[in-house]
């Protein structure tokens, strides 16, 4: 052992770093750290002399990196059988430096900008570089959410790129695919029926599965073992690991023809100017403030025996989200307040909300091609340990997160839109995302006599919201890949035993407003030519997901309905026409063929099995609408009924055609004052008067986070100890934490603490645009074509938006008091000029309150939480049980204007979704006062 001792000893003396200039990586990334925290900027880099010295060559060498990562996807997408990769894209490739910040990043599922980071750190700070050691020509891969993924199934790929002389690394190549089966206790990419870690499937922890380019026959063999679609599997692997190697050879030809040293400084000032850019977007498009918005995710496992029995109850996943846009431009995301992690597969990681992040800024405030780590330097990420949003050491499952991470970022789209909204970028309002489903997962024996999984990728084309200049896009994206498509159906059926029946719209799918949510679509399909198979339905429960915004109603649902034993080949044979869709949750036309129908909402069935002749529908999400449906013109809704959007019927309901005043007259008369509901709420709070899963929400968020308790309790006016009388079985603290902070009091400590400026060294660049205020005018009026509105969006902002966005609505209302801020559809911040006094005001003239008070406590309430109500609005199988989401509707007091909406759960307080920074705003970032002095 002593000999083999001192052959060890002198190999670690001959072995050198490979970081640059003698440094470990390790060490290179400590350096990186320090240097950030020290200055604020990326490496320290207060200049950039190749950006300052020589702009154009500087965006060359960019131009030619984003290209090498964009030719590596194209090409991969082109040699893919995968029909996840073939026909939606779901794949992306990056380069990142030697201690892992991204440099540049392919299109297609853009949410790896920062997980593959994250996994590269890991290797990083656990000395990879020493054992297994980090060689030319090695290959790792990663899929391990709790180093740097979102879930199992995102498979990730990484190369090493060395300079000529093979001495120190330059740079790494990344590459991720969302594989079909990923070998998880059921079958499929998405599995939701695992609840520990140890049913996720594949693992591995950044593995060296590959020397010399050749990935390691033991890799092969353990992939085509575990995976229930292993020649699908191989040939992503085969795809990712050419798509990295493209990237290097770009570097390679990069570093002989520019000089390692300008590629080296290239790469460090493109994510410097990438933090700056960030920053910058966010102060011209949007207001600094607090913004807040509440999600909700749902599971019935109660009635599922296949579940372990730990597992075997229904539960809410509570959504908490707050966002902070203050200094100059950071923007902070606080998710403390989320509920616990439990035995099931929604849990998520840091890696996995830095994902979710990263969805949605690339594709609203850094929309372009210079995405990169710049951003994750410009902003914050806050996590409670131990909830779903942070499962920290936890043994559960985190197999499918991305359901409460969609239902929770919706709160992002409606606190930006709010801020659009009040700056005047009116074209780039969207109320929300949808939330995938339905899902269509399962595996047996194939049509092919193979064992086999597979994940029906049609999610990725979902109705999306409206707009506020625009309706909603129709079954054309998905939050997780703006690239998304339904795809071909017959890719779809070369991998499962199920024939397509039919595909086409789903009416009343999208929400109705005075703009609709995009409308999604729905499949039939025949389980076909098969021994043995199962199917799952995913994302098909009753809580809404897809809100609406500034009085629009919210998505419809999605439900449940397959036939088992169909009569469906008897009547073909007979030659009677039999349906291809259910047309809507009130119609169902599939009623029509003989069998056992299974009709339900239910979010996750978990594998059902099937046969041959059995008849599986997919019936998928549209998105929230936006406005008040009152204000949709005749002509708009004439449009949607002949589009099968929605039936003649229920659009007469839905729009009250029949006479829009009279359904103003009767919210005025159903409406009650906020405050009066809000004493009685008060009271069912007081004894608990829930249904168990919502008070296990709510105990959880209290017991792990007191702030949040104290809010809730300050926000009902409750006792400094109230607790719901439950147990929370994943959570330690079995009582929460005592305190109370009044909604007043959250407000001035929030106000209090905000500072907000602009950087010191920024001025201002002449920008010259179309806009004026007759064409903000036009484009407010819809007056525009749709052409000329993708041009606005997709141009230059005019940095003077604000200014003309505020004389245009002051022209269109009917008072003389200044508009100090627009404040959503109907609403605006005015000075009275009478006494000075700050008030946020209808377009009626109503005074709700003072400026910085939760307006929606001063207007009329209306909250549906019957079938009798619900249905009203929605056809039956389309909107929740009001015992588990109510829908809170908000009036203006004098006109009945539809101010807003709320999807929420009984018992939640009225959430204060925005809260300006005024002086900040002015002050900060304009660099004048606030109109009529300060505040008082």
């Amino acid at each position: 052992m002593a000999t083999i001792d001192k052959v060890r000893e002198l190999e670690q003396q001959q072995r050198a770093p490979i970081g640059w200039d003698g440094q470990t990586l390790k060490e290179m990334l400590e350096s990186s750290e320090a240097r950030f925290e020290a200055t604020g900027h990326y490496q320290g880099l207060t200049t950039m002399p190749m950006k300052e010295e020589d702009p154009l060559h500087f965006e060359k060498l960019f131009s030619r990196v984003r290209g090498g990562m964009v030719s590596a996807r194209e090409t991969a997408l082109n040699i893919s059988a995968s029909p996840i990769v073939r026909e939606l894209g779901e794949i992306c490739f990056a380069l990142y430096t030697p201690e892992g910040d991204n440099v540049a990043l392919s299109t297609g599922i853009i949410v790896h900008v920062h997980t593959m980071s994250e996994a590269i750190k890991f290797m990083v700070r656990n000395s990879w570089e020493d054992n297994p050691e980090i060689r030319p020509g090695d290959i790792f891969a990663n899929n391990q959410p709790t180093l740097g993924d979102v879930h199992n199934a995102d498979v990730q790929t990484f190369v090493p790129i060395f300079d000529p002389e093979n001495r120190e690394l330059i740079a790494w190549a990344g590459g991720v695919i969302h594989v079909m089966d990923i070998g998880a206790t059921t079958p499929g990419g998405v599995c939701v029926a695992p609840t520990t870690r140890f049913d996720d499937g594949i693992d591995l922890h950044c593995m060296k599965i590959g020397e010399r380019d050749t990935i390691a026959q033991w890799h092969w063999k353990r992939v085509s073992m575990q995976s229930r679609a292993p020649g699908l599997y191989i040939l992503d692997e085969r795809t990712r690991l050419a798509g990295c190697h493209m990237i290097r050879d770009t570097v390679e030809r990069l570093v002989l023809e520019e000089g390692v040293d300008t590629v080296k400084q290239f790469m460090r000032e493109a994510i410097e100017d990438g933090r700056r850019a960030f920053k910058h977007r966010v102060r011209s498009l949007l207001v600094p403030g607090r913004y807040r918005a509440a999600g909700f995710a749902e599971a019935r496992y109660g009635d599922k025996p296949q579940m372990p029995k730990r597992a075997r109850r229904d539960l809410i996943i509570h959504g908490a989200y707050e966002a902070v846009v203050d200094a100059d431009g950071r923007f902070t995301t606080d998710l403390r307040g989320c509920s616990a992690w439990g035995w099931h597969s929604f849990n998520a990681t840091p890696a996995a909300q830095q994902g979710m992040q990263w969805i949605l800024f690339t594709q609203t405030l850094i929309c372009n091609d210079k995405i990169n780590d710049g951003a994750y330097y410009a902003t914050e990420l806050k996590l409670t340990l131990g909830s779903w949003a942070n499962l920290g050491d936890a043994p559960c499952s985190s197999s499918f997160p991305w359901m409460p991470m969609f239902c929770t970022s919706v709160g992002y789209l409606r606190a930006i839109s709010r801020a659009l909204q009040s700056r005047g970028y009116i074209e780039e309002i969207i109320g929300t995302y949808t939330v995938p489903g339905n899902v269509a997962q399962g595996g047996g024996i194939d049509q092919y006599g193979q064992v086999s999984g597979f994940m029906n990728f049609e999610i990725g084309a979902q109705g999306q919201g409206g707009k506020y200049v625009l309706d909603g896009l129709d079954y054309g994206a998905a939050v997780f890949n703006p690239e998304g498509d339904m795809g071909d159906i017959e890719m779809w059926e070369l991998v499962k035993p199920m024939i397509y029946l039919g595909r086409r719209i789903k009416p009343y799918t999208g929400g109705v407003g005075r703009h609709r949510g995009g409308s999604s679509f729905e499949s039939l399909l025949l389980v076909n030519n098969t021994p043995d198979f199962e199917v799952e339905n995913m994302g098909t429960g009753g809580m809404f997901t897809s809100p609406g915004l500034f009085g629009g109603y919210p998505g419809a649902q999605a439900y449940v309905h397959n036939i088992y034993d169909s009569d469906l080949f008897e009547q073909a044979a007979r030659g009677e026409a039999y349906p291809v869709a259910d047309v809507s949750g009130e119609v169902l036309a599939l009623n029509s063929i003989g069998g056992e129908h299974d009709v339900k909402q239910d979010p996750y069935t978990l594998m059902q099995a099937v046969k041959h002749g059995d008849i599986y529908l997919s019936s998928g999400r549209g998105g929230g609408g936006l406005g008040d449906p009152l204000l949709r013109s005749d002509e708009s809704i004439d449009e949607d009924i002949a589009g099968g959007h929605i039936q003649a019927d229920w659009a007469e309901r839905a729009y009250g055609r029949k006479d829009r005043n009279e359904v103003r007259r009767q919210r005025l008369t159903r409406g009650r004052p906020a405050q009066e509901w809000w004493a009685e709420q008060r009271e069912r709070i007081l004894r608990q008067d829930l249904i168990e899963p919502v008070k296990v929400m709510y105990a959880e968020s209290m017991r792990l986070e007191p702030n949040w308790a104290a809010e809730f309790r300050g926000a009902w006016d409750l006792p400094e100890d109230f607790d719901f009388d439950v147990i929370t079985p994943t959570v330690v603290v079995q009582r929460a934490a005592p305190g109370k902070i009044t909604p007043e009091e959250s407000v001035a400590r929030f106000l209090a603490n905000v500072e907000t400026f602009r950087p010191d060294d920024e001025f201002d660049v002449p920008i010259a645009t179309d806009m004026t205020k007759e064409l903000l005018a036009d484009l407010l009026d819809e007056k525009l074509t749709r052409r000329s509105v993708r041009d606005i969006q997709s141009g230059l902002k005019d940095p003077n938006r604000f200014d003309l966005w505020v004389e245009l609505l002051q022209e269109r209302v009917s008072y003389d008091d200044p508009i100090v801020l627009p404040f959503g559809e109907g609403l605006n911040i005015v000075r009275r000029l009478e006494d000075g006094e700050l008030m946020i005001r209808t377009d009626a003239g109503a005074d709700l309150c003072r400026w910085n008070e939760n307006w929606k406590m001063h207007a009329l309430v209306f909250v549906r939480d019957t079938d009798e109500l619900y249905e009203e609005i929605y056809p039956r199988l389309a909107y929740p049980d009001g015992d588990w989401m109510e829908l809170r509707e908000y009036y203006c007091p004098i006109s009945g204007h539809l101010l807003e909406t709320e999807a929420i759960t009984p018992g939640y307080p009225v959430v204060h979704e925005y809260l300006p920074d005024l002086e900040g705003f002015y002050r900060g970032w304009l660099g004048r006062e606030v109109p009529g002095g300060p505040l008082q």
